[in-house]
């Protein structure tokens, strides 16, 4: 059987319990150590109760999606590269906490050979199955 290429409606999944280490090792990364993501004590305070991770770590989750679907369906020629071009109407629609299991799903929404892009939906769901983020991504391959 011959693997799969890159295809409108190719898939991928993961999931990954958000821990606190993931939560400090980010904020030390970006300098982002607003008291939303490390200052337990503040955050009892809010409606929220507890700390919540960073948006921009979940987009990370989504990076690591994107590199998922192109190891599992190969596109392009050895001759192009494949790379990022960005993520669209990124929404955070509910708090994501520290313990909490995220899903990230991946599809491939349309390809458009002529311009070497492919556009994927992205959302990510908690343990309780609630959408928490969602996304479009833009991938090109470009020549080497």
């Amino acid at each position: 059987m011959e693997p799969q290429t890159l295809a409108v409606g190719c898939a991928v999944t993961f999931s990954k319990t958000v821990g606190e280490s993931d939560i400090y090792l980010f904020a030390g990364i970006t300098g982002d150590l607003s008291p939303n993501h490390v200052d337990r004590e503040f955050m009892k305070r809010t409606s929220y109760g507890r700390r919540i991770a960073h948006g921009s770590l979940l987009i990370g989750y989504m990076s690591t999606a994107s590199t998922m679907i192109l190891q599992r369906y190969p596109a392009g020629s050895p001759d192009m590269t494949p790379v990022s071009l960005g993520y669209d109407r990124i929404r955070f629609l509910k708090p994501v906490f520290i313990d909490d299991t995220i899903t990230v799903h991946y599809q491939i929404e349309s390809i458009d050979r002529d311009k070497n892009r492919s556009t994927s939906r992205i959302e990510i769901t908690n343990q309780h199955g609630d959408l928490v983020a969602v996304a479009a991504h833009i991938l090109k391959w470009v020549p080497n």
